[in-house]
């Protein structure tokens, strides 16, 4: 009998990572979800759910010591935990910036470190990072959801090389726009300037018009399970929006693709 992989895909409460949680088990994974509050987190059919917060590094040790003593093995990770926030840079305090990262980048370095050692131990494993397209290209007004994601591009590049040598390889996934949560109940940066209220009011309608004609988050969690199953790439993208933005980002001269961008997200 064939021993199922064994994934961890942290944040299923909803959206993506619920998803992508369901596609795993789907696919006959044994699969393991992480939610902040098991108390309050609905059932997810084929996924055993594992209470973790991936700010607290207590929690994370806790989390994937529970996986392995169910399973003995962690062979995928993913790296789905995320959270965004609007506003321009210069009204972002230092506070703001730093609770974003805590979840966004370090939690990410948090379930790195305290699963490598098992999947050193096993010389073998794949770790999926999602990132997004706001990691290659940028976003106004999302600057530090931005910063955050090209952290985790360069983390993840670096990582690969330096765990190869175990059977380890580390994938990026960069969805476009999905319809999920996410973006709807993103904080906002509580020092608001004047000087900005005009763009940021134009990008705001224009991520939330992009965001309800968003398709919703299957194909972005198709992707991942591709990412984690299926042949080595350092970058993924889903079809659609993200794949073209991949595209023009590699292809396209900066001034159009900066024009471009302007344009979308409603600045003159």
């Amino acid at each position: 009998m064939t021993t199922p992989t064994v994934v961890l895909v942290t944040g299923v409460s909803s959206g993506i990572g619920r998803e992508t949680a369901a596609q795993f088990a789907r696919r006959g994974c044994a699969v393991f979800g992480t939610v902040r509050n098991l108390a309050k987190a609905a059932p997810l059919p084929g996924v055993t759910l594992i209470e973790m917060d991936v700010r607290d590094s207590d929690s994370v040790q806790r989390a994937i010591a529970e996986v392995m003593g169910h399973a003995g093995r962690i062979d995928v990770l993913v790296n789905n935990a995320g959270v965004n926030m609007t506003g321009a840079v210069e009204e972002t305090t230092i506070a703001e910036a730093l609770t974003l990262f805590e979840t966004n980048f370090f939690g990410i370095l948090r379930t790195i470190q305290a699963v490598l050692p098992h999947m050193r131990g096993q010389r073998q494993g794949k770790i999926v990072n999602v990132s997004s397209v706001l990691g290659f290209l940028p976003a106004p007004y999302m600057g530090m959801y931005s910063a955050s994601k090209h952290a985790v591009e360069g983390l993840s590049e670096s990582l690969d090389h330096e765990v190869r040598q175990f059977g380890i390889r580390v994938t990026l996934v960069a969805p476009a726009y999905a319809r999920t949560s996410l973006e709807a109940n993103s904080p906002v940066a509580q020092s608001p300037l004047a000087a900005y209220d005009r763009e940021r009011d134009a990008v705001a309608a224009a991520v939330a018009g992009a965001i309800n004609k968003a398709p919703a988050p299957d194909n972005v969690a198709a992707a991942i399970v591709d990412a984690a199953l299926g042949k080595w790439r350092m970058r993924n993208t889903p079809p659609g929006q993200a794949s073209l933005l991949s595209k023009l980002r590699r292809f396209m001269p900066a001034g159009p693709v900066d024009a471009s961008l302007r344009k979308q997200f409603g600045l003159g």
